[in-house]
């Protein structure tokens, strides 16, 4: 497992029980978490004395119980990025902290090309991925089909001063606008793709991930370049694990450009059980040897 162990500003205390308890910038955070299915001792009085707390439902959904006065929105910096986190009516703060050691990954490959670097981020939710390829010095086409997640990578463009650094902000169905830039004839040195394990085709049809996730990737090859630097999948269902992700790019990327295929959980340092927390997949495609930094 390759774990984000950079964060200053986030931690995760510990877990048990189907909950995580979490430090977000100064504020704690007790959230549901699927995969923690051990019910251990809860040492940490932070159990008792969290800021918010996130209670699920049972009949689906749920609510935020809030034990302190919070501000409507936070900052949380990471490296030379920073983030607008506040508490969803789903669970989530806007920000996946596990995604750190693939924007570190990401980071180190562009640096390292010496050349231009033309990025396409699909499913792009608030931008953790395109402000660390544009920070690295790519141009980044950031496409997500929610105008307000896209809203809120753009304030987090802004936040880390990267408001004027080349990136195409996109609201777009990712699958249509991906045919169109065929047709186009526009071509991207690298591709990331964090789809949801449900969701929509271009003709209202409901998916599941795993059915189509051969097809998406494959619609996708279409707009690399002839030297292409990545291609990078992103997972939290919990049926495609990561070694059938690399298969996949293995099989429609390798025997095309050669290169490497890299796959691995990702995950998050807990501090009581100094254990890693899983918290979804990563497989990537790369045109040179990138094994020291996938680790």
């Amino acid at each position: 497992m390759r774990a984000a162990k950079n964060w200053e500003a986030y931690r995760v205390i510990d877990t048990s029980d189907g909950e995580k308890l979490e430090i977000w910038n100064g504020v704690s955070l007790i959230r549901p978490d699927p995969q923690v299915l051990w019910k251990t001792k809860k040492k940490s009085k932070l159990w008792t004395q969290a800021d918010a707390h996130y209670h699920r439902s049972s009949s689906g959904g749920g609510k935020w119980e809030f034990h302190a006065k919070l501000p409507d929105k936070w900052e949380l910096p990471y490296r030379d990025l920073k983030f607008q986190i506040r508490p969803t009516g789903f669970k989530h703060t806007g920000l996946f902290p596990e995604q750190a050691v693939n924007w570190d990954f990401m980071d180190g490959l562009i640096r390292s090309t010496g050349r231009e670097v033309s990025v396409l981020n699909l499913f792009a939710y608030t931008g953790g991925a395109t402000l660390a390829c544009a920070n690295a010095g790519a141009s980044v086409c950031h496409v997500d089909a929610s105008k307000g997640m896209v809203q809120w990578a753009r304030e987090n463009a802004a936040l880390s001063g990267l408001q004027d650094k080349p990136i195409r902000w996109i609201v777009d169905d990712c699958e249509k606008f991906t045919q169109r830039e065929i047709r186009r004839g526009k071509k991207y040195d690298a591709i990331i793709m964090d789809p949801p394990s449900y969701g929509r085709g271009p003709g209202g049809e409901v998916w599941k991930l795993e059915n189509c996730i051969f097809d998406l990737v494959k619609s996708c090859v279409d707009v690399l370049s002839d030297d292409p630097l990545f291609f990078l999948i992103n997972s939290y269902t919990t049926g495609l694990s990561p070694s059938v992700m690399g298969y996949i790019l293995d099989s429609l990327l390798t025997h095309k450009y050669g290169g490497h295929v890299y796959f691995d959980e990702i995950g998050l340092p807990v501090e009581e059980s100094g254990m890693c927390l899983p918290c979804g997949s990563t497989a990537v495609w790369c045109k040179n040897d990138a094994s020291e930094a996938f680790r």
